[in-house]
């Protein structure tokens, strides 16, 4: 955007100047961030992290730790980070869980609305619904058809109870009026490997874990859980077209802090991020694999929040689920 006079770029100048000497003063960071991810290492949590660390280490200048605490749903990390000190060294690589869990649980050991400071969206993409080769079923119908004729025979896997794919399937089961048997995991790595073996008959895998073994032919594809098709998959549908009208379950990742992280540490990190997300390397290589790159301000990533705590808590009471 060009200055419309000399007065206006040199305020603008001395408000950059400003940013700059706020950060400079503050001496944030002079040591390493851990990065925590609530889910075991090769799910899509992590190798979001994994593409994000390197890339936010070179530009603060300090090494960013990619920490792995699966378990409990998410919700391990969650509050390793919820009751660190509100510095900015403590940040999580944040799931569709913060959303979803309220939905399963009574208790837990933090309010994702009240003890985090947002900081920015990383991506959003589908599942995929995929099934083990030996299903003998190749469409969204099919297998609808499958489960009726079969009651009790299938099952489907998920990185962990209440988290976004556990919560996809109960939606499909609930709109299809099908059941299958839920095992939950830590993490979507392990149920990926156990789908690969035949171990688990479906599951609803993120794009990011569930779209490489589908185009090497270890799993079959029948529909993808957004509202619009991926381009990491074109020619998947999606199960809203295929069989299930209305059908939208999407994952995200995001960042978060602390709650209490000051201001200026939040907008440092939300603006380092969002430059990295805007980078083609980073953009083509999620965009390859199924995500699409947000980088939102924190209020904006906020109220998603809220609105996706909102929509989740609709579904678990229309599909009868209860917290526990």
């Amino acid at each position: 955007m060009q200055c419309r006079t000399n007065a206006h770029c040199l305020c603008a100048g001395l408000m950059m100047a400003a940013v700059g000497a706020g950060y400079a003063q503050s001496g944030y960071p002079n040591h390493a961030i851990r990065l925590v991810v609530p889910s075991s290492a090769g799910g899509g949590a992590d190798i979001v992290a994994r593409i994000v660390a390197p890339r936010l280490a070179e530009r603060l200048g300090q090494q960013v730790v990619v920490d792995n605490r699966p378990g409990a749903g998410t919700m391990i990390g969650g509050e390793v980070v919820a009751k660190a000190a509100p510095d900015g060294y403590t940040v999580l690589l944040g799931v569709s869980t913060l959303a979803t869990n309220p939905v399963i649980y009574k208790k837990m050991p933090y309010d994702a609305l009240r003890d985090f400071a947002p900081i920015t969206q990383i991506a959003s993409l589908p599942n995929i619904l995929v099934v083990h080769p030996s299903v003998p079923v190749k469409t969204a119908q099919e297998l609808i058809a499958f489960a009726r004729a079969h009651p009790g025979q299938l099952n489907y896997g998920s990185p962990g109870t209440g988290t976004n794919p556990h919560l996809a399937m109960e939606l499909f089961c609930s709109m299809a009026k099908v059941g299958m048997l839920h095992i939950p995991y830590k993490g979507s790595a392990p149920a990926i490997i156990d789908i690969i073996a035949g171990h688990i008959s479906v599951m609803a895998a993120t794009a990011l874990t569930g779209i490489p073994h589908v185009r090497s032919g270890r799993l079959r594809a029948l529909a993808v859980t957004s509202t619009k098709r991926t381009a990491a998959a074109p020619d998947v549908p999606t199960l809203a077209e295929a069989a299930l009208p209305g059908y939208d379950a999407v994952q995200w990742y995001g960042v978060l802090a602390p709650a209490q992280t000051p201001p200026d540490i939040v907008a440092r990190l939300h603006a380092e991020i969002a430059r990295i997300l805007q980078s083609p390397d980073v953009k083509d290589r999620l965009r390859g694999d199924g995500a699409d790159p947000v980088g939102n301000p924190p209020d904006e990533f906020a109220r998603f929040i809220r609105e996706e705590t909102g929509k989740w808590a609709k579904v678990a009471r229309d599909a009868g689920i209860k917290p526990e």
